[in-house]
């Protein structure tokens, strides 16, 4: 019998798994964790719920909708959210929201804007150069260059710009002034919707496909033998297969390779990501959260975004409760601070914009993860390019925002377990 092994059971590896069993095929995905999802995953306590960072999906594949939707019937949010900069509330996208800024400010926003150097994309070398020619020095310097450090670890000019495609909106000197006289109810945000499941928590959108797979949890590998064609687990168990296909992180994956030569470990360590800590809060008082998620500018905040769990559902929540989840990520080759130090700012300073107060909080919740997503540093192409032909020339199939070292959103990451079946 063909037996086809999946490693890791997030999005990617469910789709993977759900779309072989369709087609017939013996497959066995195997976790490192006692549950399934990956970073779609959540965790519970005292009936509050948190998903493992934070996720909607928007979809354009009706085929996926569809499949999301049968799983558990969503929320449709309309995609409006906020940033908050030095006091100031301005609506997503500040670039032509700046409105509620002081006049001098917003003079200097404009005559920036205005002024900007005029260049094509292919003159372009880096990030920080692209959000100078967009938005001009000024608010590139004030906005994006300072939420780039907080976002990716990394300064702006370390970063390329393939990867924004329609991520950012590059406004007309139009929608920059009549930003500056007044909220602009027009919706700028790449996608005019994100859905979110009304019972379980984000993972739901895959109930179906996760019915009847073999998903056997607590199985961390620790070795590949791609001559013999085993996988050897922690627990000292070793399975074989004719068939692999992974999620794993390239710079994971790559270590568990026998005789992997160095200059493969070599471009592997070089790959950049981020890793993150979650701080989750739950409040005894349904009216703490005001916004779906907002972005924060400021650099003395080491939140980069917050989120509410109980807008997205109130199914999250006990009745009468409301929640909040605040995002910290890093280079993941950066000196990370402690979840104490993480806790203190975080707490104080979502206190100080004027959220809630310190004693209305009831839950409170610090984790870790050591991948949150993809950097785009000046040599991601060739990194990766030299791990993922190694991996091909080992029959190793890769999925995944992780297994493919992209910047995949949900949908992205389970059509990549999709197609790899195909």
């Amino acid at each position: 019998m063909r037996q086809t092994i999946v490693l890791g059971s997030g999005i990617a590896g469910i789709s993977a798994g759900y779309h072989l069993k369709k087609k017939g095929e013996e497959v066995v995905i195997y976790e490192k964790d006692n549950d399934w999802g990956g970073l779609c995953a959540n965790f519970t306590i005292d009936g509050f719920r948190f998903d493992k960072f934070v996720h909607f999906t928007f979809a354009d594949s009706e085929y996926i909708r569809n499949l999301f939707e049968e799983s558990s019937p969503t929320y449709a949010h309309p995609s409006v959210s906020s940033n908050y900069y030095k006091g100031y509330w301005l609506k997503h996208p500040a670039q032509n929201n700046i409105a509620p800024l002081p006049i001098d400010e917003k003079v200097e926003i404009i005559k920036g804007f205005i002024n900007r150097k005029n260049k094509s994309f292919e003159e372009i070398e880096n990030y920080e150069e692209w959000l100078r020619v967009q938005y001009g020095d000024y608010f590139a310097e004030n906005f994006p260059m300072v939420y780039t450090k907080k976002y990716w670890g990394l300064e702006a000019k370390d970063l390329e710009t393939k990867w924004v495609g329609n991520r950012m909106h590059s406004p007309n000197i139009d929608e920059v002034l009549k930003g500056s006289y007044e909220t602009q109810d027009k919706n700028f945000y790449y996608t005019s919707y994100m859905k979110y499941p009304k019972k379980g928590g984000f993972r739901s959108i895959l109930n179906k496909c996760r019915e009847g797979l073999d998903i056997r949890f607590n199985k961390e590998v620790v070795k590949i033998d791609t001559v013999a064609k085993t996988v050897s687990f922690k627990d000292g168990t070793i399975s074989n297969y004719t068939r692999l296909i992974s999620s794993l992180p390239l710079p994971e994956i790559v270590k568990m390779i026998e005789n992997c030569p160095d200059y493969v470990l070599n471009s592997a360590n070089n790959l950049h990501n981020t890793c993150g800590y979650m701080v989750s809060l739950g409040f005894k008082r349904p009216d703490v959260a005001k916004h779906l998620w907002f972005y924060i500018y400021d650099e003395d905040i080491l939140s980069a975004r917050v989120y509410s769990p109980s807008m997205k559902s109130l199914d999250n929540v006990p009745n009468g409760c409301s929640s909040l989840q605040a995002e910290i990520f890093f280079d993941c080759k950066a000196k990370i601070p402690s979840k104490e130090e993480v806790m203190k700012n975080t707490i104080e300073k979502l206190v100080s914009m004027g959220l809630f107060k310190e004693d209305e909080i009831v839950v409170k919740d610090i984790r870790f993860e050591k991948y949150a997503n993809i950097t785009f540093d000046k040599d991601i192409y060739k990194n990766r390019k030299v791990v993922l032909d190694y991996l091909q020339s080992q029959n190793i199939e890769t999925i995944g925002r992780f297994g493919k070292w992209e910047y995949y959103w949900t949908h992205q990451a389970f059509k990549s377990g999709m197609d790899c079946v195909k």
